[in-house]
């Protein structure tokens, strides 16, 4: 029985975490972030410049994550004997 609770709140869990993501996914379209990169290292003399890196997630990822997360959810709320 207590096995079956751990699955089912572990299921709640990983379905939570999937749909925020898919949602992200959608919202975004991907993760971007900034580093900065040396240009000129002389000596004393140090130049950088911001670097936008970027790493694109397609929509239909993002649906399909969000519908994986949602039908988590459903299972996990399933019927209660």
């Amino acid at each position: 029985m207590a096995s079956a609770l751990l699955l089912r709140v572990s299921m709640k869990a990983l379905g939570v975490l999937l749909v925020a993501l898919g949602i992200l996914g959608l919202l975004y379209g991907g993760l971007s972030w900034t580093r900065k990169d040396k240009v000129v290292d002389a000596g004393p003399i140090e130049i950088t410049a911001d670097k936008t890196e970027r790493i694109p997630v397609p929509p239909i990822a993002g649906g399909l994550i969000l519908v994986a997360g949602i039908a988590l959810l459903m299972k996990s709320g399933g019927s209660r004997a």
